[in-house]
């Protein structure tokens, strides 16, 4: 079996926060056997922690939000996406406000932040989540389904209206390797009316186009071009390699996403907990 991982040392990131558009601190942090993802907000009265677990999300509808009585971590999928694929175990992640920065929308910054922080071998077996049973989660056009396997492989599809490619399909084997070339850089994308009405609502006041690309009257506008023609596929997958290890685990499973999104991720997340 594989040991557990933390870091070897400690690791910052700074930029500019999505919605408050604020400058945003995260710090990565070792931590000790079993402890798990925990967040923690040293900007608040007590330095109060927030353990990654799905029954902690709080709110998953343009992003992942945990949170507790105590604090309130938003957008956690990138930096979680990161920490699975490169098997962190145990980590401390210090953040100074409520949000982490949001870079160029994608996990690379974060995948490349956890490579400099490094990472070693502790005294512990890894936990594994496999799956004992096929699991199934629907609803809103959205299907998800998850069976066992002796790795993580995920197929997926998906499609938004007035996109130039509408319907977008990737199958990929998940290894440090393939994600670092295939999936990490990988944008988040909005579509015009959502932001529009997220502007009003007073929210991404840091966002750009250095962090999103926008689909808009049957075209993407992007900084500089796509980094894949089918980036939005790859984005997704991408955000549910961060949503599912809210199960605490590492994951093995062939997973099928029709359409998947943060809500049904953490949905599927939680089902998988049942199973532990």
């Amino acid at each position: 079996m594989p040991k557990q991982r933390t870091f070897e040392k400690t690791a910052t990131l700074s930029g500019i926060a999505l919605h408050t558009g604020a400058r945003a601190t995260l710090k990565l942090s070792p931590a000790e056997v079993n402890t798990g993802i925990t967040f923690r907000r040293v900007d608040l009265p007590g330095k109060p922690e927030v353990k990654a677990l799905a029954p902690n999300v709080i709110d998953a509808r343009r992003g992942t939000t945990i949170g507790n009585a105590n604090a309130v971590v938003y957008t956690v999928e990138h930096i979680m996406s990161a920490l699975h694929v490169s098997n962190i175990d145990n980590a401390l992640i210090d953040m100074d406000g409520p949000e982490p920065p949001i870079e160029d929308g994608s996990a690379l910054p974060f995948l490349e932040i956890v490579l400099e922080a490094g990472s070693v071998e502790q005294d512990a077996e890894a936990k594994i989540w496999t799956a004992k049973e096929p699991i199934h989660i629907e609803g809103k056009g959205t299907q998800l389904v998850i069976t066992p396997s002796d790795k993580l492989k995920i197929s997926c599809v998906t499609s938004f209206v007035g996109c130039p490619i509408e319907t977008q399909y990737l199958e990929v084997d998940i290894t440090p390797e393939i994600y670092r070339k295939e999936i990490c850089s990988a944008r988040t994308f909005v579509n015009y009316r959502d932001l529009q009405q997220l502007i009003t609502m007073g929210l991404v006041k840091g966002g750009s186009l250095d962090s999103a690309a926008i689909i808009h009257d049957g075209a993407i506008i992007c900084k500089d071009e796509l980094r894949f023609e089918n980036e939005i596929v790859r984005h997704k997958i991408l955000d549910l390699i961060g949503d599912i290890y809210l199960c605490g685990q590492r994951v093995k499973a062939n997973i099928i996403a029709i359409k998947p999104g943060h809500y049904f991720n953490v949905q599927l997340a939680l089902a998988m907990l049942k199973q532990i």
